[in-house]
């Protein structure tokens, strides 16, 4: 059974710079001196007995240390990562301090094979970027949903 996962797209307005879109780049040493392709939306695997919905409110909670500042999410349906995780998403228009965004943690044996158990942040850091911006930037396997909140908006 594939793995499953639900995030949580923030998008707002910008006079200038048009649609932004909050996207995190991913923690631990893996990520750390990547870019592009290196950064996700707010998201979290869950089990077949826990709804969607919730997980990506959660997640996004956790990732960025502060509440979803919305009421309403409209689907942006489902996209298969790379690894072959499901992830179903939603949008919502709201706005947060990116530079105020503290995740929680995982654990990691760091360096490999040293018997050393280091904490990462899920997410090292948020930001706002343009949806042009965000292209370069996602994982490959989330790039659709920017797609998919352009033709809602349109």
């Amino acid at each position: 059974m594939p793995r499953t996962s639900a995030g949580l797209l923030l998008y707002r307005r910008h006079p200038e710079r048009g649609v932004e879109v909050l996207v995190g780049h991913m923690g631990g040493p893996f990520w750390a001196r990547k870019d592009a392709g290196a950064w996700s939306i707010p998201k979290g695997e869950h089990g077949p007995d826990e709804e969607p919905r919730d997980v990506a409110l959660r997640e996004f909670a956790e990732e960025l240390g502060s509440p979803a500042p919305v009421t309403d999410l409209v689907p942006l349906g489902e996209v298969r990562q790379s690894g072959g995780k499901r992830l179903t998403a939603w949008a919502a228009e709201g706005d947060l301090d990116a530079a105020a965004a503290v995740s929680n943690t995982f654990s990691l044996e760091w360096p490999p094979r040293s018997g050393r158990v280091q904490e990462f942040p899920e997410i090292d850091r948020a930001a706002w970027l343009t949806v042009d911006e965000a292209r370069e930037k996602l994982v490959t396997g989330q790039v659709p949903l920017l797609d998919r909140l352009l033709d809602l908006l349109a």
